[in-house]
């Protein structure tokens, strides 16, 4: 599922004030940081990450990795802060149209 601009918009206004729930370390993405983001996913629907202190086209590949292997949507990536959307089967979050 593909997010358009509004979906974003609000989704980075929700996330604003949430505080990072999954922190990667500078081993990187492991099984071990993918299983965590997979259940704050499965609870929250939005999470952010907070990625290591890496160049940002490293930072970028971690996000598409973690998109990648959660099933998840980028929202959001501001510095070390990246924000994911993954709908859960019944949504708590209610997205524009």
């Amino acid at each position: 599922m593909a997010l358009n601009v509004k979906q974003r918009q609000h989704l980075k206004a929700l996330a604003h004030h949430r505080k990072p729930v999954v922190q990667v370390g500078n081993a990187g993405i492991t099984a071990a940081v993918i299983k965590e983001i997979e259940l704050a996913l499965g609870r929250h629907e939005l999470i952010k990450i907070r990625l290591p202190g890496v160049e940002r086209e490293a930072r970028s590949e971690m996000l598409k990795k973690i998109c990648a292997a959660a099933g998840a949507n980028a929202v959001q990536e501001i510095g070390r802060m990246a924000v994911i959307y993954r709908p859960a089967e019944k949504p708590r979050l209610k997205l524009p149209e």
